[in-house]
């Protein structure tokens, strides 16, 4: 399900918004309420390219972003911001995902984790490879290679994968995310000798935004 967001947003008292990759652990926004689910018809994908907060424009990070497939679903966080807080959340959402990261927005059907609620409309970011940083596919461990070496303003695009990877074992159990977890258990082979990635994963770190 979509719409066009600006005209969705102008009649609704309170906004959902979609998080599948650094918002789901540093939202960054005042809300109310926040629910684990999912939307269907869309992959996610580490395709996209960060040169700001994860990576550099000599060395561009591996970001996820959201690919159509009709038979997938993508698990994430939906946040419920109210309306006298939807201006300034959309404020400094445009800066940090559509200004500084290339994402455009869509409205789509949010399901809840709760079989008793019901699906809403969600707003959700997808950048597209239309975006001059987009990356497209490679192969897992071509991602997980680059996701090792790169780092920007928010820290290593390491700590990107490890906590959303987190986030699906401890939210998600149920599902398997196969595309994450071949990238994550590639990554953690490359620096199986390293105790680096160890301190990373138990360490407590500063909230990054992306």
């Amino acid at each position: 399900m979509k719409g066009n967001p600006q005209d969705i947003i102008a009649e609704k008292s309170s906004l959902w918004i979609f998080g599948y990759g650094s918002l789901v652990w540093k939202p960054g926004f005042a809300y109310t309420r926040s629910k684990i689910g999912f939307i269907k018809g869309y992959k996610r994908r580490f395709w996209h390219g960060d040169d700001f907060y994860r990576g550099t424009r000599e060395e561009p990070a591996r970001v996820v972003t959201l690919v159509e497939d009709q038979e997938a679903c993508t698990w994430g966080v939906a946040y419920k911001v109210e309306k006298s807080q939807i201006e300034q959340s959309l404020q400094y959402l445009n800066m940090r995902e559509v200004v500084l990261g290339g994402y455009i927005t869509e409205m789509v059907e949010f399901i809840p984790k709760e079989e008793d609620q019901g699906p809403h409309l969600a707003l959700v970011y997808i950048a597209t490879s239309s975006n001059p940083i987009y990356l497209g596919p490679a192969s897992e461990a071509d991602i997980a290679e680059q996701i090792a070496a790169c780092s920007g303003k928010a820290g290593p695009n390491i700590e990107y994968l490890l906590r959303l990877a987190e986030f699906m074992r401890l939210s998600c159990p149920q599902v398997e995310d196969q595309h994450l977890f071949t990238i994550e258990a590639a990554l953690l082979n490359i620096f199986s000798k390293s105790e680096g990635i160890q301190s990373l994963e138990h360490s407590t770190v500063v909230p990054m935004y992306a």
